[in-house]
């Protein structure tokens, strides 16, 4: 056994595939001072019972980009380090039951041509010719990817840890960290071997992974929000059908929650089922100190008619016994996602745990490791993975409530209106139970309930109505009035959860001027200032206003609450004499906008004065309560936002419908911002592009633009993100959002265009291309901004 060296530029604590991959990534890079530790023998975790699979399938852009990655990577790395793995390319089928199935796989397979890889929908027929094994009954089509298959999973973490020590890294077997302390700028990692001092950690620990970050709690840590799910998947035995025959492709019934392949010449069957278990929670069901190499005891029972299912659609399974079955605990976090990237609150530590499908998300996974460790950003966008994402409200409660539902759902369609049941309510606003009594149908914004619309007498609430892509679904005449309201009258949005910072002392100015890209406002001005990564991708967009010369509130969206904070303190000088303060909670937001919305507010509780120009900041006050008034608003109509004390919103609120307000959901803001072409946090605004290419002045030349397209064949669905944009059969870019506009009465979609390109072009929604009209001016409703400066 190698011995333990004192001394390290990085230490990975885990040896699973994810862990062997951040350390052989690393070496790629030219990093060759790097260590692994693993409590027990490589694969040990959640690795070694791995089912392997390896599609590119994915409904996020980042994870196909990773799982891409990771088939490119798999293709050559056994060649490359001299380690044989057993992967086999046998090309999958995904099927399809119902229509909105259907849309989904068109809209996934026009994403993955975007991305420059080929997955085609077929029909039925086709389907049968793949897998003529299988029955086509109750299918109205499906997906084939010629590149999907499996890998042994102990197989290909072995070559990533060969290609590391080949590199020059060094891993120590059976040697668990007992704790994690900080000694001046080094992490001290105690292990019974000895100390280990480095730069940079990486809890990489698995399903082991809260115990690893319960170490970095003293640190300014805080829990790793994930939970463990048991998945059992079993293997038949040998079906002589199934040999001196090609490989049958795998199937994934995503509407029946399985998937199954060819296991050497027999079977492998895994179901998602209803009901998943939850592992080492309660008294009678705690986690050994140890579980390497072991399983949970056979639960049969428990997928009983998944098995019944599979049968009938591939007979051959029922046809013989079992050999095994697989019971193992994989980890989750609350949205199935992973958590690769920075550890919140920590400096120089990181995370690459909660992977449900580690195996096939391990290449993509350890490369953006390296590059968060060595460069500090990564090639592609990381949000949809950043442990950031999950900030105060994620305790275990909710990371068991959501893993399972995330489990149960494995499959499930992520329909833009659909919002998930499970884990709700964390985080209140204090106008909650008034909306509740109005009718409101709630979404989360970074853990923040808020109103999407606003139900009538008649308005089909129910959940599963949601369950579409048709732009006229339930909630569609309920945002046409709430339009119509803010167009006409005067609409209340509460945006309560916009993130807040306060950042104030002497030389605060100064210092802010240096780390934006924008120009400051005015003492009593307020604007929209810009921050970027040193590649130039965006990094952050914020509300700047100015309330002194050396004092200002700084407002970013409500998920990037940890991760903008943790930006802008990176950024501060040791010996500064100014505070940055995250005041986030204990606030109650509310946007005030309609061309009525001056005589509402003069006829409420509200002392201000409703004289002062668009873009303008105020103390106003209420009952005697003083609070930041501002004079924006995302909708582009007159208005204002105010944001007061938790305890004064209440009254305030009531004063305001009395006056004449009326109740307007987040869906409503969403279409006007469309007709505004604002851009928003996440969509246009994320770090796969620059600050040029979103327009932000003074940012250098571009490549391609944001633009506001108009369908000029609406259809029936409105282009989901990342939808691919045609002109005269050459793809020149992708939508970003899309939307009806309830004031324009046009379908709208903001999108990344390429360079030089205008006029007519094509969007492809589900499988088919509509015409659309580049605008020329990205603002279709009040152009000149007349009615929002009224």
């Amino acid at each position: 056994m190698a011995d333990l060296p004192s001394t390290a530029r990085v230490v990975i604590i885990g040896g699973g595939a994810v862990g062997c991959s951040t350390l052989y990534h690393l070496t790629q890079r030219g990093w060759s001072d790097v260590l692994l530790l693993e409590k027990s023998e490589l694969t040990a975790g959640s690795t070694w019972h791995a089912a392997g699979n390896c599609p590119t399938f994915s409904g996020s852009w980042t994870v196909m980009q990773m799982q891409a990655y990771s088939i490119d990577l798999f293709e050559r790395l056994g060649d490359e380090v001299g380690y044989p793995i057993n992967y086999h390319q046998t090309g999958a089928v995904r099927l399809a039951h119902t229509k909105e199935r259907m849309r989904e796989f068109e809209h996934v397979a026009d994403m993955a041509a975007s991305m420059g890889r080929q997955i085609d929908v077929i029909s039925v027929d086709q389907l049968k010719e793949y897998v003529p094994q299988m029955e086509g009954h109750d299918l109205v089509g499906g997906l084939w990817d010629a590149r999907d298959g499996d890998i042994d999973p102990s197989q290909v973490t072995q070559a990533y840890a060969k290609g590391a020590r080949d590199g020059g890294a060094k891993i120590i077997r059976s040697c668990p960290v007992t704790d994690v302390t900080r000694d001046g700028d080094e992490w001290v990692i105690h292990t019974p071997q000895g100390d280990v001092r480095c730069e940079f950690v990486v809890n990489a620990a698995g399903y082991y992974a809260p115990d690893i970050g319960n170490m970095f709690l003293k640190h300014g840590g805080r829990p790793v929000p994930q939970t463990v799910m048991a998945h059992q998947y079993l293997v038949t035995e040998e079906i002589e059908e199934l040999k001196d025959v090609p490989t049958m492709p795998m199937i994934r019934d995503p509407d029946s929650s399985y998937y199954l392949r060819q296991e050497k010449h027999g079977l492998l069957l895994g179901p998602y089922e209803k009901g998943g278990r939850i592992h080492w929670r309660t008294e009678d069901d705690q986690r050994p100190d140890d579980f390497s190499f072991q399983l949970f005891p056979d639960d049969l029972e428990r997928i009983e008619s998944y098995i019944e299912d599979a049968c009938e659609r591939v007979p051959l399974l029922g046809s013989v016994g079992l050999q095994r079955v697989i019971n193992g605990p994989i980890p989750y976090a609350p949205d199935g996602l992973p958590l690769i990237g920075p550890m919140p609150g920590v400096e120089k530590a990181f995370e690459a745990t909660a992977f449900t499908f580690g195996i096939i998300q391990s290449g993509g996974a350890g490369k953006m490791m390296a590059e968060w460790i060595i460069d500090g950003e990564t090639e592609w966008d990381a949000w949809p993975v950043d442990p950031r994402r999950y900030t105060s409200y994620t305790d275990q409660d909710y990371c068991d409530a959501k893993g399972k539902e995330i489990y149960d759902n494995e499959y499930a369609i992520h329909f833009a209106h659909y919002n998930w049941p499970e884990g709700r309510n964390k985080r209140l606003s204090s106008l909650h139970a008034k909306h509740e009594a109005a009718g409101a149908v709630f979404g989360v914004f970074g853990g923040w309930e808020r109103p999407v619309w606003f139900a009538k007498d008649g308005d089909n609430t129910d959940l599963e109505a949601a369950a579409t892509y048709e732009r006229r679904g339930p909630w569609f005449d309920a945002v046409g009035r709430e339009c119509a309201i803010v167009r006409d009258e005067c609409g209340v949005i509460d945006l309560t959860g916009l993130t807040r910072y306060a950042l104030n002392g002497p030389g605060a100015g100064e210092w802010l001027e240096t780390v934006s890209v924008s120009k400051l406002p005015k003492v009593g001005r307020t604007r929209l200032a810009y921050f970027k990564s040193k590649n130039g991708k965006f990094q952050a967009e914020m509300t700047i206003t100015r309330r002194g010369e050396d004092d200002f509130l700084l407002m970013t969206a409500a998920v990037a609450e940890w991760k903008d904070l943790e930006m802008l303190q990176a950024a501060m000088p040791a010996d500064a004499a100014f505070t940055l303060t995250n005041v986030t909670e204990d606030t109650t937001i509310m946007l005030v906008t309609g061309p009525k919305a001056r005589d509402v507010v003069a006829a409420s509780a509200i002392e201000a004065d409703l004289e002062k120009g668009w873009l303008t900041h105020q103390t106003a006050s209420v009952n005697g309560v003083e609070f930041d008034m501002l004079r924006v608003s995302f909708a582009g109509e007159l208005g204002w936002e105010m944001h007061m004390p938790a305890s004064a919103g209440p009254a305030a609120y009531d004063s305001i419908i009395a006056a004449g307000g009326k109740p307007v959901g987040m869906y409503a803001l969403d279409s006007m911002r469309l007709e505004k072409g604002y851009m928003a946090w996440g969509h246009e605004l994320n770090a796969d592009y620059t600050l040029a290419e979103l327009g932000v002045p003074n940012q250098g030349e571009a490549d391609k633009r944001v633009v506001s397209l108009v369908m000029d064949d609406e259809g029936d669905c409105d282009a989901a993100p990342l939808s691919s944009v045609w002109q005269d059969g050459k793809h020149v870019g992708l939508t970003s959002s899309a939307g009806w506009g309830h004031r324009t009465g046009k379908a709208i979609a903001l999108a990344m265009i390429d360079k030089g390109i205008e006029g007519q072009v094509e969007v492809e929604i589900f499988g088919t291309r509509h015409k659309a009209t580049i605008q020329p001016n990205a603002t279709l409703w009040d152009a000149d901004n007349a009615r929002i400066k009224a």
